[in-house]
């Protein structure tokens, strides 16, 4: 087949895309055999730090700031914690959920979320990323194998609720924490919310706030825990998914969207003069006011910026979500989403030190 042929010609990041071009082709990404006839990679062992792909006590792709931006990675005197859940890089068939001991699989994870995406939280806090038995990109895309996806999230969650655990154990210490991720991080996150904080007052006490960025998320979700409301907000959560401006995205309806440039749910268009800097897919560079959002229906709407390194993926097997700017979530609203990230922290602090 040519998908096959054209996969192994290109680099891992950007097979995303290819497959957003040539999204009829599903068969490509869809395991052989139901979850069952697999046997799932070893579970990653958290007392390892091979097992992380980010840690603040040592070097890794975590601690980088976009080129020439002048910018640093502060985790050294950050007064928060970060738990970071990156994204699904699992993108070919090789069963329905991943391995952590897979070196081309974490060096693309690190690559492409864990440098473009956590990186965004290095200034507010220290950054702990587990690497986790991530689900295959094929789960979020047939209701024909609903089972099986719903058994390779759940080990993954498994994963990712073990690290977290041990996390909590050994590293918290009772810091303020960040709890964020994007896409299947953000799926995965939301159970963390409902497993560890929504009916726990003292742990709800020390969430800062929840970045659930890129999966849609439900704004009665939970008991106890609400959206975030204004920039400085605490003990909330926040989300959304970027889309194409003036487009209908029927599966995002009824989700919830906060404005990153606004920080509000409001649905007044917010200027590209809002936006403090977008970092693109290069990550060389800061990109100043290219992309403004307005808040439509579920989805943050955004005018395709004219600069490059922005592009809209076509996500396999969803026409109907064919403008999203999904990739680019956090990207588009980098320096937003840092700056409040450090705002949050500080008031945080100013309500409980």
């Amino acid at each position: 087949m040519l998908l096959p042929s054209l996969l192994r010609r290109f680099p891992r990041p950007a097979w995303l895309l290819l497959l957003g071009v040539l999204s009829s082709c599903l068969g490509v990404i869809k395991p052989v055999r139901s979850f069952t006839a697999y046997t799932p990679a070893l579970a990653p062992d958290y007392t390892q730090e091979a097992s992380w792909a980010a840690l603040p006590t040592r070097r890794d792709s975590a601690d980088a700031v976009p080129k020439n931006s002048g910018m640093r990675d502060q985790q050294a005197t950050a007064a928060a914690d970060v738990f970071f859940i990156h994204l699904t890089t699992l993108i070919r068939p090789h069963g329905w959920n991943g391995s952590t001991a897979d070196a081309a699989l974490n060096t693309f994870t690190d690559q492409f979320s864990i440098r473009r995406q956590a990186s965004v939280f290095n200034a507010a806090g220290r950054i702990y990323a587990p690497r986790y038995r991530q689900a295959a990109l094929y789960s979020f895309f047939d209701s024909d194998s609903s089972a099986n996806a719903r058994a390779a999230l759940d080990l993954a969650y498994q994963d990712v609720k073990t690290a977290f655990q041990y996390y909590l154990d050994h590293y918290n210490q009772g810091r303020p924490i960040i709890l964020a991720g994007h896409s299947q991080g953000a799926f995965h996150a939301q159970r963390l919310l409902y497993d560890f904080f929504d009916q726990d007052p003292r742990r709800r006490s020390q969430l800062v706030a929840a970045y659930l960025v890129g999966f849609k998320v439900n704004p009665a979700a939970y008991q106890n825990l609400r959206p975030c409301e204004d920039s400085t907000q605490t003990n909330c959560f926040i989300s959304w998914n970027t889309g194409e401006w003036g487009y209908s995205y029927e599966p995002y309806r009824d989700a919830l969207a906060i404005n990153p440039l606004t920080w509000t749910r409001d649905t007044t268009a917010a200027p590209a003069s809002l936006n403090r800097g977008s970092v693109p897919q290069s990550f060389n560079r800061i990109d100043k006011a290219v992309a403004d959002a307005k808040v439509h229906d579920g989805v943050l709407w955004v005018h395709p910026p004219t600069t490059s390194g922005y592009p809209r993926f076509l996500i396999p097997g969803r026409p109907e979500l064919r403008h999203s700017f999904h990739i680019a979530d956090y990207g588009l609203y980098y320096m937003n989403v840092r700056e409040n990230a450090i705002a949050r922290v500080r008031a945080w602090q100013q309500v409980n030190q």
